[in-house]
């Protein structure tokens, strides 16, 4: 069911859209938390480069605004009935911004070369699936599966499985190709100029297969890591969009010519869950006792109300609630909050105080963005003689400080679960995920028990049963902890009213948004 007022302002938007071909032009300023690192969405699902490198590409489908597929640059599909063949008609006269033609075997070389790879949310959950694809013309690619994959179409926009040219990319290395620092799309906008740790400008692509998109001339991605910082950019006219406002800054921007946006999903994924991951690696954080001594002794709604300011919920289970048929409600409610019970369990497993009352020093990794995040925890730690020693990080150095280097003894990742958890969960539980792949299984989580009920789950077409399989291992990782779910976040997007038609919940925000003046 769509929130009555995410349908009030999808009736707005609908009202507000200009006929096809007019109010063309002018420039859109958007502000994101962080540097992208590269602009190659391939090979990484962090937040602030999807944000970015969402306009530039495209997905075989789109999602809408309610999850479902609509085609981008396929223009139909057909599952078999048995569920083991997918069949993708594309688009015709769709041309890279190099002028070169968009073929099937760009769509091959995308998923065999980089995304069942090095995408961790596609290789933890597509690859498993994938027998062969295979392209019989230059507009047709057909997905053989091992198995059905009820997730496949969900999981095959510009977020999950962009698609990039295989006359850059065919047997190259992909996280040292240059193209990730100049990329080349399909996408509405084409890359223009990018400064580090200040702004990436696009243009608009004027050979976009959508004729009449996009409408504005250019997207400038400013970046500014400090959300007060980005309010007040957005009060003085230097930024029109904020795609993550807290519900403090929403008073503060109500009635100020401002438009709000409520939803669950944004560039980067949807249904997301901060989330605290232990490196099973490392001794002290190895040991379950101290993992048990997190959950015991950390305030989630403090953290829920002081950091996210009421937007979102306290992680239940480690499966989101927005996918309720996987959803197991109150599976960590074993795990209420009890400190002196936090302080028995580390007394007990020798971990004792040093004269400084400190019993052990961890790192804690995470982007700048989540800083407010480290300080409330560092704060609630204290009182069970754990110290931590934030290193704050872009998406670059994070992955290559936690899943290549294993340089870590905690880390703070907003997971996505997206809208089946083959897409978003099972990266980060299965140990086929263990390895040198961003943002999949950071905890180097191993347990047999998971995989086979994740596997189950996955050869089923039946929702209910699938369901049961995806509960039964919850409750394996609620006694395991190889991470603790801290809050699941929900998104408030604002731009000036001078826009329309932004579209956050999307990888391509800017597609349809047009400049009223």
């Amino acid at each position: 069911m769509i929130p009555r007022r995410t349908l009030a302002l999808l009736l707005a938007l609908l009202c507000a859209t200009p006929a096809l071909g007019q109010q063309r032009g002018g420039t859109a300023v958007i502000a994101v938390a962080g540097d992208p690192g590269h602009l190659n969405p391939a090979i990484s699902t962090a937040g602030p480069l999807h944000a970015v490198a969402g306009s530039l590409f495209n997905g075989l489908v789109a999602l809408d605004e309610v999850g479902g597929p609509v085609p981008d640059l396929a223009e139909s599909w057909q599952v078999a009935p048995d569920g083991l063949t997918a069949t993708f008609r594309l688009r015709d006269g769709v041309r890279w911004h190099d002028g070169r033609p968009f073929t099937s075997e760009d769509v091959k070389v995308s998923f065999e070369q980089l995304l069942l790879r090095f995408h961790a949310r596609a290789r933890a959950g597509l690859a498993p699936a994938v027998a062969a694809i295979e392209t019989p013309d230059s507009r047709t690619v057909v997905f053989r599966l091992h198995r059905p994959h009820p997730a496949l179409l969900r999981q095959l926009d510009v977020t999950e499985a962009p698609i990039l040219p295989a006359h850059l990319f065919a047997g190259t290395d992909p996280n040292t190709n240059p193209a990730n620092q100049r990329p080349i799309g399909t996408g509405p906008f084409r890359f223009d100029s990018w400064r580090r740790d200040d702004q990436v400008v696009l243009t608009r692509n004027p050979d976009y297969f959508r004729a009449e998109l996009p409408r504005l001339d250019r997207v400038v991605f400013r970046i500014i890591p400090d959300a007060n910082t980005q309010v007040n950019a957005l009060l003085a006219g230097e930024v029109d969009m904020l795609a993550r406002v807290s519900p403090p800054d929403v008073a503060r921007l109500r009635g100020r010519g401002v438009t709000f946006a409520e939803m669950r999903s944004a560039p980067g994924g949807s249904n997301c869950i901060m989330t605290l991951g232990f490196n099973l690696d490392r001794p002290a954080t190895g040991t379950l006792a101290l993992r048990e001594a997190f959950a015991l002794g950390l305030d989630r709604a403090q953290m829920l109300e002081r950091v996210v300011f009421g937007q979102g919920r306290v992680a239940e289970a480690p499966i989101a609630s927005g996918i309720g048929w996987a959803h197991a409600p109150g599976g960590l409610s074993g795990w209420r909050q009890d400190v002196a019970e936090a302080n028995r369990r580390l007394d007990a497993a020798g971990l004792v105080r040093g004269a400084d009352g400190v019993r052990v020093s961890l790192d804690i990794v995470h982007f700048p963005a989540f800083a407010r995040w480290s300080e409330i925890l560092r704060q609630q730690l204290a009182p069970l003689g754990v110290a931590l020693r934030p290193r704050m990080m872009d998406p670059a150095a994070l992955s290559q400080a936690v899943f290549t280097r294993r340089d870590f003894d905690l880390t703070l990742i907003s997971y996505c679960n997206g809208t089946d958890p083959e897409i978003g969960v099972r990266r980060m539980v299965h140990s086929a995920a263990v390895g040198n792949v961003p943002f999949s299984n950071a905890a180097g989580y191993r347990n047999a028990e998971v995989d086979a009920l994740f596997d189950r789950a996955a050869s089923l077409q039946d929702d209910a049963a699938r369901g049961e399989a995806y509960r039964a291992a919850q409750a394996v990782l609620a006694r395991d902890l190889p991470y603790w779910w801290l809050v699941e976040t929900d998104f408030t997007a604002a731009w000036r009213d001078d826009f329309a038609d932004f579209a956050p919940w999307s990888g391509q925000v800017a597609e349809r948004a047009w400049r009223r003046r």
